[in-house]
């Protein structure tokens, strides 16, 4: 057997054949099928051109997956205490506003409200009566003016008679008898017109102490509208409404149970629902409040849903947990921050069932300047 062994100039020149016989294969390729080289250089020019206006497109967007529904749920919960006589609803049941959710016996509450009823008649009554007794003292009133008028009438007639009487008797021709029965007139209608002036005076204090008494019973029938009132409320407050559009969710009430004031007996979430999207505070340079969103909601993969930004709160979500960070130590490590963001869904359809806690993407429109895609669609 004989071995052949090749020195550093032969493998350069076996190298250089090589590559003559390749760029020769090239050189044939492209002078064989010039039109299929021409258009792969054309669909790479395209592929360039395309990928950059992908890219300029997608510049202006800003999207995360850090998001959920949010909504204001609460409990609803009775005012009034008593056992529940019929629950209205059902689990994950949607109302309208002032739809009945439970009903609480009444018939303590009417009774209370009937109790208050008749103290306000009660009230009432009384006040009827002092009105007539202030009518009928303002007659005596008017009566008792009248006497102290004709009082006064006698009184300055017996002064009159007095008057001739002593006249008659120095002139010597009246008698001393006629002198004396007119002072003695005078002076009976002095007390007289007395006796009168007093009794108006009592007439009149008698009205002052009625017209307080009346301002009383005033009060009274005030009070009394007052208990009849908040007995009515007490009433209304037994038949549990919805105070919004929503869903009634984890049901917990059930006929012949006590309710108390106060208790929970389900939960409940309005319609009006948003998106909270916790975005990298470097997302949000061109965020404004305004700006158009896609909404891609998990559970409806095949669904898009328009929306708008509403606000970005002011912070970090961990400035405002309960423990919120402290940066001020030694070992400190910068960590790119979330920031809330506030998006409103827009034409939600009545057929989907959307809640706080589910995910969902969304997808802000965050640059004002078209894109080169769009300034070509508009174009064509």
């Amino acid at each position: 057997m004989i071995e052949t062994r090749t020195g550093p100039l032969e493998r350069r020149d076996v190298q250089s054949d090589r590559d003559a016989s390749r760029e020769a294969r090239t050189v044939g390729f492209v002078r064989r099928h010039p039109w299929l080289v021409l258009i792969g250089a054309l669909a790479l020019i395209f592929l360039g051109i395309g990928g950059f206006i992908y890219w300029d497109y997608a510049s202006h967007f800003e999207s995360t997956d850090d998001a959920f529904i949010d909504a204001r749920q609460y409990s609803i919960s009775p005012r009034a205490s008593g056992y529940i006589t019929a629950v209205e609803v059902t689990d994950n049941q949607h109302v309208s506003a002032g739809d009945v959710i439970a009903r609480i016996d009444q018939r303590d509450y009417r009774i209370a409200l009937a109790d208050a009823e008749a103290q306000l008649a009660v009230a009432r009554a009384t006040a009827n009566n002092l009105d007539a007794q202030i009518a009928a003292q303002r007659a005596q009133i008017s009566a008792s003016e009248a006497k102290v008028e004709q009082s006064r009438a006698a009184l300055l007639f017996a002064q009159q008679e007095a008057t001739r009487s002593r006249t008659l008797v120095r002139r010597g021709t009246g008698t001393v008898q006629r002198q004396q029965r007119t002072s003695s007139q005078l002076a009976q209608e002095q007390a007289g017109r007395e006796r009168a002036s007093d009794a108006l005076e009592a007439a009149r204090g008698q009205i002052q102490s009625l017209e307080a008494q009346r301002a009383a019973a005033q009060a009274k029938i005030a009070q009394a509208n007052a208990q009849v009132d908040k007995a009515r409320l007490n009433l209304s407050y037994t038949t549990v409404r919805a105070a919004e559009a929503g869903r009634v969710v984890r049901l917990t009430a059930a006929v012949g149970e006590l309710a108390q004031a106060g208790a929970s007996l389900a939960m409940f979430v309005p319609d009006n629902i948003w998106v909270t999207a916790n975005f990298k505070e470097t997302q949000l340079d061109d965020m404004r409040p305004g700006q158009p969103a896609r909404i891609s909601v998990d559970a409806y993969p095949q669904r898009a849903f328009p929306g708008s930004v509403v606000s970005i709160q002011p912070g970090s979500g961990t400035a405002f947990s309960l423990l919120p960070a402290e940066n001020a130590t030694g070992n400190y490590v910068k960590i790119v921050q979330r920031v809330p963001v506030k998006i409103s869904i827009d034409d939600l359809p009545s057929d989907l069932v959307l809640g706080p806690g589910m995910s969902v993407v969304p997808t802000v429109r965050v640059n004002p300047h078209p894109s080169i895609y769009e300034r070509l669609r508009n174009l064509l």
